[in-house]
């Protein structure tokens, strides 16, 4: 759809036309110079009037889109407030959400900027583990803490890095500087997707604790009951193999549910 037309004003050719016809009423415009006066005299007014007229729409137009644009930020306030109104989570879990898709959102651009086969395959697991940091808010709101260090640090300073990067690497030119600080940077992701890693781990301590109790007491429940023994489930024996399952997968890159199945069916 096109550009509406701006409706000219008429007013600059009716100053035009007016000088005109007041010198043909009252002088004498039978000579050259006359003539040229005349159109000089009209040809001024006019552009005068135009430029008038043009910088007062000029400014009308400015203040109506600023208007405009209020009145839009406005809408967009009272959307935003109205979610979080009707959210099911805390401000606080809301506010890691919102950060959360703000850096995602950024990284995605910055992976389809970098051309490096191998810088954009650790931003993609950069988003994956930080994702799954931000996910954990939802799950466990008792983490926000933090995960609030997390977004207020560690995820930006490794974005403005992969920026520093993108710039860089546009430059299309080898140098002492941008080489070294390319190779510096590229250093960095590996040591941060470990220390993502380690940070999404560490979420899960409480749960890794509250799993370790809930154990023991249904180990003394069962020996209470007199249901403990081999032909029953030894909880404690089964998180010690889970735990070497998870550890093996991990080492040789294998899908940690394949290995629970085939652990779980080698026991059984």
């Amino acid at each position: 759809m096109g550009k509406k037309r701006k409706k000219r004003s008429v007013i600059p050719a009716l100053i035009f036309l007016g000088i005109w016809l007041v010198t043909f009423i009252g002088f004498d415009v039978s000579s050259v110079s006359s003539l040229l006066l005349t159109a000089g005299i009209s040809f001024l007014a006019a552009f005068g009037a135009s430029t008038l007229i043009n910088k007062r729409r000029a400014k009308k137009e400015e203040a109506e889109a600023a208007e405009a644009a209020k009145a839009e930020a406005e809408r967009k306030e009272a959307e935003e407030k109205a979610k979080q109104a009707n959210s099911p989570y805390s401000p606080e879990v809301q506010a890691i959400i919102r950060e959360g898709r703000l850096a995602m959102k950024e990284m995605g651009r910055l992976y389809k900027s970098i051309q490096n086969p191998e810088i954009r395959s650790r931003i993609n697991e950069i988003m994956s583990v930080s994702d799954k940091i931000v996910r954990d808010a939802i799950d466990d709101p008792g983490d926000v803490p933090q995960i609030r260090k997390f977004l207020d640090y560690y995820l930006p300073t490794t974005i403005k890095l992969l920026n520093t990067y993108d710039r860089m690497s546009a430059q299309e030119i080898s140098g002492e500087n941008i080489t070294g600080s390319m190779e510096r940077i590229e250093d960095m992701l590996d040591t941060a997707i470990e220390a993502y890693k380690k940070q999404l781990d560490a979420l899960f301590a409480n749960q890794a604790a509250d799993i370790q109790m809930d154990i023991e007491i249904m180990n003394g429940m069962l020996a209470r009951e007199g249901l403990g023994g081999k032909s029953y489930l030894d909880l404690n024996s089964f998180m010690k193999q889970y735990e070497k399952q998870q550890q093996y997968a991990k080492e040789n890159n294998i899908d940690t549910q394949t290995t629970l199945q085939k652990g779980s069916t080698s026991n059984g």
